[in-house]
């Protein structure tokens, strides 16, 4: 129990880090700290495979384009410009409105435990997904892998030089 306290209380404040950060770099570092934290949830939840594709994909593949879109950007204070005392407050209320609303819908919601004569120990595991995943969703698995192979082979058409063509 201790150690779930820790990691929610480590991922709210890097959550907190990632909005209130004023250097967009920090921002980032600190919403890998986040993706870090919930892939340690989910271990604590035994769901190895959730948490091995949360760091891969998310904490990995994604901070690196976040990165390069930041890097390549150049954000800083200098070109940003002013934002109005309006839009600052708007954003409060939004943000308080949005507090209020799931204050509302979980005030009455009682957690409970688990049967330990019905808990199945084996729900996260990947053999299980594996199998779910290539028995029940075939056909889904095999259309997204068309899809990706299409969006693939239209980047590098869209990628390919002409002859005599020049980019700036």
């Amino acid at each position: 129990m201790s150690l779930f306290l820790f990691l929610a209380f480590v991922a709210l404040l890097s959550a907190l880090g990632v909005v209130l950060a004023k250097n967009p770099v920090h921002s980032v570092l600190f919403l890998i700290l986040t993706f870090f934290t919930l892939s340690a949830h989910y271990l604590m939840l035994n769901a190895q495979f959730l948490a091995a594709v949360n760091i891969i994909v998310y904490a990995g593949a994604i901070m690196v384009l976040f990165l390069f879109v930041i890097m390549f950007l150049n954000l800083n204070e200098d070109t940003e410009p002013h934002k109005p005392a309006l839009a600052k407050i708007a954003a409060t209320i939004a943000g308080g409105s949005l507090l209020l609303i799931m204050v509302a819908a979980l005030h009455k919601v009682q957690p409970t435990g688990y049967n330990a004569d019905t808990f199945d120990s084996q729900v996260g595991m990947v053999d299980r997904l594996g199998l779910v995943l290539f028995k029940q969703y075939s056909l889904p698995f095999e259309l997204a892998s068309i899809l990706l192979l299409a969006a693939m082979v239209g980047s590098v058409m869209l990628g390919k030089r002409e002859t005599g063509e020049r980019n700036f």
